[in-house]
């Protein structure tokens, strides 16, 4: 028996974003004398929160009834669309993809829509804990989840508690909810103790970095929505950026790069950094300041890498699920789906048994099926992949064949023998470094608890993976969390954990998957403004 103090619902939800709060609110909407609460590990509702966004708002319309009325922050709604190739020095017009098509569509900061959809929850009877972390799944005898383990707050680096000592409690339920997001450490524990992925392609991710900016008055064409290709990436390297045009003169600016890529010492942050130089985003730029900024990782498996999605006790919505639609560069609206999808079927039966042939049958896979060989069809290049995509999209995605996707980690290409090179320039726009970005993400760690990125088998990081690959965490990491360190004794890979901005690239993308990210104390981590 655990000596933790319980606390007893009918359902958990852990994850605080559009598919977990969605959830929640659906089920006091069919079954109000449910018990219902929601986990959330940033201090405040949406500080964890990081998307473009564009979002569909049918399942907001579907959810809460008169929601225009009473809009979300930040909610302006679509403009004219751009679609763009660039080069080093110029920009060509193509014509928009369908699915990027954003008539009657609304660009949001999802971590504002989030804190604002968290007190219709509450009003609707939904327990809310922000500041929370999930550290563990509770398991019964037999086996199936019963909950989970609030991690224990108020102790040092070594593991030991301190004055201010608390003991997290275990929440159980009959159900608990994964709504994670992408690579959610309790979401990856429970596919690999169910095998949930015993039947799909490995699932593969992005990196996404965003900045919201602040800019002159009369910059910005309020309800423009840009998506740019090309440079500064070359063709072997999946990815683009948008630009999204608020109001009050802001804009978001975000760059996306698949984590399939072959350089080992390719910097996601410097090709972030290269395109506010391109000549058009430069001059959009110029005199403008950054207001917040963050990254975080994405899914972009698709329907090939759809694990099951129930298992003993639990069920995985949203981007725990991996339901990101890529060529749409978009999830909310599939993640809202999930939740509510999941809140039905939890009304109707009562148990998770069954939700995985749900979903399975339900449009929210029928929207990934069409767009299955998309993304795997940028993995010979861009020129490839754009004709691929032409032909998905034709066809309605109704060819026979489909394309598999393979794991990021073991796409690196080893030192020996292959060059890689970019057509980059001398930059001078601020932030000059991964440390002043992320000044801008406000994220804090109190420095004396325990390091929650954990090098499993640090031996590797020397024996082999600086011969092999140059130690390619101090690249792909945006926030310098990984330094490669000498002294008197020796070498060793420095964990600067309170860099961290929970992005999860090093738990994706490290060759020998060496590190593991879990959750620290309870309110640590960024605390994202308006992304």
């Amino acid at each position: 028996m655990s000596d933790r103090e319980i606390m007893e619902y009918d359902v958990v939800i852990i994850g605080a974003g559009p598919a977990g709060l969605a959830c929640a609110i659906r089920l006091k909407q069919l079954k109000e004398e449910l018990n219902v609460c929601v986990i959330e590990k940033a201090s405040e509702i949406g500080g964890h929160i990081l998307s473009g966004a564009v979002i569909e708002p049918e399942p907001l319309d579907t959810l809460l009834d008169g929601w225009r009325d009473d809009p979300p922050p930040i909610c302006v709604p679509a403009g004219r669309d751009e679609f763009l190739l660039l080069s080093k020095t110029g920009r060509r017009k193509l014509p928009t993809p369908p699915q990027q098509k954003n008539h009657g569509n609304f660009i949001v900061s999802l971590g504002a829509m989030c804190a604002w959809m968290a007190p219709k929850a509450e009003a609707l009877g939904v327990d809310l804990f922000p500041g929370f972390a999930a550290a563990d799944l509770s398991l019964a005898e037999d086996g199936s989840v019963q909950g989970v383990v609030i991690g224990d707050m108020g102790v040092d680096r070594q593991g030991e508690p301190k004055d201010t000592y608390v003991q997290g409690i275990e929440i159980r339920a009959p159900l608990t909810v994964l709504g994670e997001g992408c690579r959610g450490h309790l979401t990856k524990r429970l596919i690999a103790k169910f095998k949930l992925d015993a039947d799909s392609d490995p699932q593969t991710y992005g990196i996404g970095m965003k900045e919201l900016w602040q800019l002159p008055e009369g910059r910005t064409e309020k309800g423009l929505i840009q998506h740019t290709v090309g440079w500064p990436l070359p063709n072997s390297i999946y990815g683009g950026s948008f630009i999204y045009h608020l109001d009050r003169d802001r804009v978001a600016l975000g760059f996306v790069c698949g984590l399939d890529y072959q350089d080992p010492e390719f910097s996601p942050f410097e090709a972030f950094q290269q395109l506010k130089h391109h000549p058009e985003i430069k001059k959009l730029l110029a005199d403008g300041e950054i207001l917040s900024a963050g990254a975080r990782a994405l899914v972009e498996g698709g329907y090939q890498s759809l694990p099951r999605v129930e298992a003993p006790g639990a069920m995985l919505i949203g981007d725990s699920a991996g339901l990101l639609n890529v060529p749409k560069i978009k999830g909310t609206h599939q993640a809202m789906k999930s939740g509510m999808l999941a809140a039905e079927h939890i009304a109707e039966k009562g148990s998770a048994e069954g939700f995985d042939a749900r979903l399975r049958a339900s449009p929210i896979t029928a929207e990934l099926k069409k767009v299955r060989n998309i993304r795997p069809g940028f993995q010979k290049g861009l020129w490839r992949g754009m004709f691929t995509a032409a032909v998905e999209t034709v066809t309605l995605g109704k060819l026979p064949r489909t394309l598999p996707n393979h794991a990021d980690h073991e796409q690196y290409r080893k030192l020996n023998g292959h060059n890689f090179s970019y057509d980059w320039v001398e930059r001078d726009l601020p932030p000059r470094d991964r440390l002043a970005s992320v000044y801008f993400a406000s994220t804090d760690h109190d420095e004396d608890q325990p390091i929650h990125l954990k090098i499993i088998e640090p031996d590797v990081c020397f024996d082999r993976c600086e011969e092999e690959y140059g130690n390619p965490c101090t690249k792909f990491c945006p926030a310098s969390v990984y330094e490669k360190v000498e002294d008197e004794n020796g070498k060793r890979i420095q964990v600067n954990a309170a860099n961290c901005v929970h992005c999860k690239t090093c738990d994706i993308a490290d060759p020998y998957q060496v590190i593991e990210w879990v959750t620290p104390e309870g309110g640590a981590g960024p605390n994202y403004r308006n992304l």
